[in-house]
This record gives C-alpha cells, sequence and structure tokens, in this order.
C-alpha cells in the first residue's frame, strides 16, 4: 500500500533534469514518439519544457550564426 502511494506521488511531481533535457532533444530533432510526448503533455507544469526549448534554440541559432561567420571570414 505505501509504495503504491509513493509512486503516485512521484508521478505528480516536477519532471528532472535529465527527462526534461531528453523530451525538448527529442522533439527538437523530430524522433520522439507517440508514447513518450503524450507523457510529457501529461505534466502538469510546462515551463521547464518551454524554458529548455527555448535555451536549445537559442544555443542553435547562436552555433549556426558563428559557423557562418566564421566560414565567410
Amino acid at each position: 500500500m505505501q509504495r503504491n502511494n509513493k509512486a503516485s506521488l512521484n508521478s505528480k511531481t516536477s519532471p528532472g533534469f535529465f527527462k526534461v533535457l531528453k523530451a525538448v532533444f527529442g522533439a527538437l530533432i523530430g524522433v520522439q514518439s507517440e508514447q513518450q510526448r503524450q507523457h510529457d503533455f501529461s505534466d502538469k507544469n510546462p515551463i521547464p519544457y518551454i524554458i529548455t526549448a527555448i535555451v536549445f534554440t537559442l544555443i542553435f541559432v547562436f552555433t549556426l550564426l558563428f559557423i557562418v561567420s566564421w566560414v565567410l571570414s
């Protein structure tokens, strides 16, 4: 009985750092499964996913800008 309560509490807590990284990276490159996407959307708080996606996107854009400016110089 105690174990079931503990499992249900863990499923309602915020997602871990590596879980968010894995979910966002998989979504950005397009290899995330439908089951994983449904699991990510079942989380109550989307803020960690949004912040991580924005950071990944900014890193990607600035990396491309750096590579282009390096190649053109």
